[in-house]
This record gives C-alpha cells, sequence and structure tokens, in this order.
C-alpha cells in the first residue's frame, strides 16, 4: 500500500493530503486559498525580477 503524500499549508503549515480528496491543495482550507490570494492582490507577496512594463516618467513625455 502507498503511503500518502502530504505537504504543508503555505498559510498556516498544517499538513495537507495530497490527493483528489483536498480540494484546496496545497492548502488545508478555502480560508487559507482566500488569505493567500488576498496577500498576492494586496502585493505582499510577489516574484522577484524586473517589471515586464516600466514605470511611465511624465517628464520624458513628448511635446
Amino acid at each position: 500500500m502507498k503511503k500518502a503524500k502530504t505537504v504543508s499549508c503555505p498559510t498556516c503549515n498544517a499538513d495537507v493530503i495530497w490527493s483528489e480528496d483536498s480540494p484546496y491543495r496545497p492548502f488545508c482550507s478555502k480560508r487559507c486559498r482566500l488569505i493567500d490570494l488576498g496577500e498576492w492582490l494586496d502585493e505582499e507577496k510577489r516574484i522577484p525580477g524586473n517589471p515586464h512594463f516600466p514605470p511611465e516618467d511624465d517628464s520624458s513625455s513628448l511635446h
């Protein structure tokens, strides 16, 4: 018999069984999933690197 793989919830570190029976994986619950989404939307989390679009600079506008 195969042992079920578990992962840690990225929000609260609870153990989550990685299977189709865990609909919010890798999160333990809908609440933890929404907390994580909110952190991304508030830009508390971000992927490091240069922005795809440089910030607009009003001083370089053409006349």
